[in-house]
């Protein structure tokens, strides 16, 4: 005898989709359909702070740069205070989304350099800016964190890379300087892998 079985099956497994970057930014794509698109300005024009680029790539296991991924940026303030936490200036948002140019693979964004924020314990984080990843083939976003590599100091005393048991592959969040540019690869799978969080 066969046994009815009165649930429901289970589904395939959900992706992002191939075309989640261009829904989720689609100014970024060449898509101008929203007067004020969300996530094109991080700090809005009375942020106080360093202005800067962040430029890089996200690259798969093979070293192949992955073209349809979505990164979402969250940061603190110049004074490291992340809107809804305190007083940020008029038009901070401290939130944004960056897109890969659909050719070369690299992504940019503008943004100021954030101040140093207050872990739970009150010691302080060295800068930093936090990416959450999403692309075709990943479950799950990825979280991960950007820190500057001219916060030599700060970033030795930092908390959560205090935690990276691998001493090398700290390095995988550190961001180069050239000037006011910050170059910043991420890298999904492999050596190179960058640490990522469970958040």
């Amino acid at each position: 005898m066969v046994q009815s079985l009165n649930y429901l099956k289970e589904t395939a497994s959900q992706t992002a989709g191939p075309y989640v970057h261009i829904g989720l930014a689609p100014g970024a794509a060449g898509f101008d359909i929203y007067a004020n698109e969300l996530g094109r300005d991080i700090t809005g024009p009375n942020a106080k702070g360093d202005r800067i680029t962040v430029t890089g790539t996200v690259s798969d296991g093979t070293g192949a740069p992955v073209k349809d991924v979505l990164i979402e940026v969250w940061q603190a303030n110049a004074d490291g205070v992340y809107p809804g936490e305190g007083h940020v200036e008029d038009g901070f948002r401290g939130f944004g989304r960056a897109i890969p140019d659909f050719d070369s693979g690299v992504f940019t964004f503008e943004t100021i350099k954030p101040g140093a924020v207050a872990a739970s314990n009150g010691k302080p984080m060295a800068p930093h800016i936090n990416l959450w990843l999403v692309a075709r083939g990943i479950n799950v976003g990825l979280n991960t964190r950007m820190y500057f590599g001219d916060e030599t100091e700060a970033n030795a005393a930092d908390p959560v890379l205090g935690l990276i048991e691998q001493v090398h592959r700290r390095d995988t969040l550190i961001a180069r300087p050239d000037g006011s540019t910050y170059h910043f690869d991420i890298c999904l799978q492999g050596d190179a892998e960058t640490v990522f969080f469970d958040i």
